[in-house]
């Protein structure tokens, strides 16, 4: 770590961050752009579907042609050798790591090749000018596929955290234990350095194991991981340690938080920074994002960054580590109404000529104009998915009765008249205290008439059965604001009586602080905001989760599908308060990468006399296995296609062998 100044700071990854930046080798190419720390991986060309035309072959070498020395050697026997062959990643940085490329002959008495790799790219590039490759796209894909391949393909690289040498292989090479047992002999016949292998997928894993070979997994690298950025970006405010969100209440749209681990719920900061890792898709990451704000996960942030408490300061994320540099105050902050917008930001217009309730089955996307957002994709997904996926049965109570409900207690006139107040607008503890009475006396109101129909209507649709009530407002799951977790949730409801209380408490969540303070910063008319209700069958889940239909570190990698998981309920997962499994699958390569596995050793499941309880979790650490991933990305693509072929943010849970979707919302990238 580097000498830093009092004023200034900028924390680096860890070595062995440095070591997952660059281990990854995708088909042999070099780098280009940022590489991402977080998946342990680096860009290829490949990754658009072909390989190289031979024009581009042609003009590779031509480019690489003004690198000297040998173009390949048979034997590294020393240091120097393997570093006037490599490519240096990020050279001069912390994040510095030399590779070489090499290549087995088979044919040729399993000649092995180390590549000059500044000037050969690509394996491909040297294997077509040395004639050991020719042919079209077929003939290259063998390479990495027929287990009677003629070549080889794989990368070595020197890892300042292990430290030591590994050798690797592309995520999608179907490698079996004889080549890979043929190419650790090899290596060591001609390398002057043991050599550890480092797997880039679980069948890659599992190759190595069948093998009886050692590995280096990416789980244990990026387990070792200090810093995650979970959204990228630059923001200026007060900097504060808090050691719980719960406990303090006077958090501002000015302070940027430092906390020990990610909150359930969080009000509107500048900037966040947890001490513990979580899930990228926890809800308060979801908000980070589509409040544009920094956030990042650093190992003894509260350590770190205790000089700075109470400070001013501009903390900057970037992909490869963070930045906190001391500020003067600006003059406007000096107000608590310096961060009040003076903007509005209309809202989706509700239809509050529908009344009756109305059943999932047969609602398309367009009912959301009286059902929301959450509820009306629901409807849209339940005849289209089958038999690949469902989505539980429920109906949705509109926004109407919830409108006519609360002109009846008076609430639009009451919120009215505490907005002209003005220490509810400057002092947010009035805010907050002001809105917990009014969620109060909504959740206690006397039943709506109309609840007889929401218990004949669970009765006879659904059978009585346990359900959740949820939102479905017009002020969440829209494409520049996901409202994630700003509203509450009523888990397992079994009792006819306890219904009509679960309804209106979701309806009384529309005045959640974290809520009304969201929609305060992002410019939205309180008054505008009306609730729809989604009474749902409950699941009762073996696993359950989240998943973005696109790779949410590279927004290149449209082929791949990131998945959070938890056994259980999901309310796990999107709390983000334990590490969840976290894996990535390619519908180009087939392979899944684990990140991590689940570190819960609880679970959530329902209760039998209604809502959930908390169980000791049997059994090993994973959570999804393979073919289940492949099957839940393969859904994931065919939601995203349904829904407009917007990327997608989707809750799913899988119950025995059936996979059910639970929300399908707009996956918002605020990184900036």
């Amino acid at each position: 770590m580097p000498t830093l100044s009092a004023s200034s700071k900028h924390f680096p990854l860890s070595r062995v961050s440095r070591i997952v930046l660059a281990v990854l080798c995708m088909l042999g190419t070099a780098a280009s752009g940022p590489a991402h720390a977080q998946t342990a991986r680096k860009p290829s060309p490949y990754e658009n579907g072909r390989p190289l035309r031979p024009d581009e072959v042609e003009a590779r070498k031509a480019e690489d042609a003004r690198w000297g020395g040998p173009r390949f050697l048979g034997k590294i026997q020393t240091r120097a050798e393997f570093e006037q062959l490599a490519r240096v990643y990020n050279a001069g940085t912390p994040l510095e790591i030399p590779h070489v490329l090499f290549v087995i002959d088979r044919q040729r008495a399993d000649r092995i090749y180390y590549l000059h790799t500044p000037r050969y790219g690509l394996h491909e590039t040297f294997a077509r000018e040395r004639r050991l490759l020719s042919g079209d796209k077929a003939k290259l894909i063998a390479q990495y596929k027929d287990p009677n391949r003629r070549l080889l393909f794989g990368t070595l690289s020197w890892q300042n955290g292990l430290p030591g040498y590994t050798f690797e292989f592309w995520e999608g090479d179907l490698l079996t234990p004889e080549l890979l047992t043929l190419t650790a002999q090899r290596l060591a016949a001609t390398f002057y350095e043991p050599l550890r292998f480092k797997s880039n997928s679980t069948l890659q894993e599992q190759t190595a194991q069948r093998a009886g070979m050692d590995v280096v997994t990416q789980e244990a690298l990026l387990r070792e991981q200090t810093f995650l950025p979970l959204n990228t970006g630059r923001a200026q405010g007060r900097l504060r340690i808090v050691k719980s969100v719960d406990e303090t209440s006077d958090l501002s749209p000015t302070d940027i938080v430092v906390l020990d681990e990610v909150p359930v719920a969080l009000t509107p900061v500048a900037g966040l920074v947890t001490q513990r890792p979580s899930t990228l898709l926890s809800h308060v990451n979801l908000l980070a994002k589509g409040w544009r704000i920094p956030n990042a996960y650093v190992r003894d942030a509260v350590a770190a960054l205790r000089e700075h408490d109470g400070q001013w300061v501009e903390l900057t994320v970037e992909n490869n580590g963070y930045r906190v540099q001391r500020m003067a105050q600006p003059a406007a902050a000096a107000s608590p109404a310096a961060a009040t917008p003076t903007a509005t930001t209309p809202l989706p217009k509700p239809d509050l000529s529908v009344r009756a309730v109305k059943p999932l089955s047969g609602m398309t996307t367009r009912d959301s104009r009286y059902c929301g957002v959450k509820a009306a994709n629901l409807g849209a997904l339940k005849s289209v998915l089958p038999p690949a996926a469902n989505v539980p049965d429920g109906f949705c109570i509109p926004f109407a009765q919830y409108a006519a409900f609360m002109h009846k207690l008076g609430v639009p006139a009451r919120l009215a008249a505490l907005e002209q107040r003005a220490d509810f607008a400057s002092d947010a503890n009035v805010r907050r205290a002001e809105l917990a009475k009014l969620r109060q006396d909504i959740a206690d109101a006397p039943p709506d008439a109309l609840s007889a129909d929401w218990l004949a209507r669970w009765k006879k649709q659904l059978g009585g059965r346990g359900v959740f009530v949820r939102s479905s407002s017009n002020s969440e799951d829209l494409p520049g604001f996901s409202g994630a977790g700003l509203y509450t949730t009523v888990p397992n409801v079994t009792q006819a009586d306890a219904l009509a209380r679960a309804v209106q408490t979701v309806w009384a969540s529309v005045y959640n602080f974290e809520a009304y303070e969201a929609r305060r910063a992002a410019g939205f008319n309180q008054d505008a905001v009306v609730m729809a209700v989604l009474v749902q069958l409950a699941a009762a889940s073996d696993s359950s989760g989240v998943m973005i239909t696109r790779d949410p570190f590279d927004a290149s990698r449209r082929h791949v599908t990131y998945l959070s998981a938890k056994r259980g309920l999901g309310i796990k997962v999107v709390e983000g308060k334990r590490q969840a499994e976290q894996v990535m699958y390619s519908s180009w390569s087939k392979a899944v990468q684990v990140l991590s596995r689940s570190a819960e050793d609880t679970e959530l499941v329902a209760a039998a006399g209604g809502g959930v309880r908390e169980v000791p979790i049997e059994g090993g650490r994973q959570v999804l296995n393979d073919a289940l991933v492949a099957r839940l990305a393969a859904v994931g693509r065919q939601v995203k296609k349904r829904l407009g072929n917007a990327d997608q943010d989707i809750e799913w849970a899988v119950q025995g062998d059936e996979i059910l979707i639970l929300q399908a919302r707009p996956y918002i990238d605020g990184s900036r």
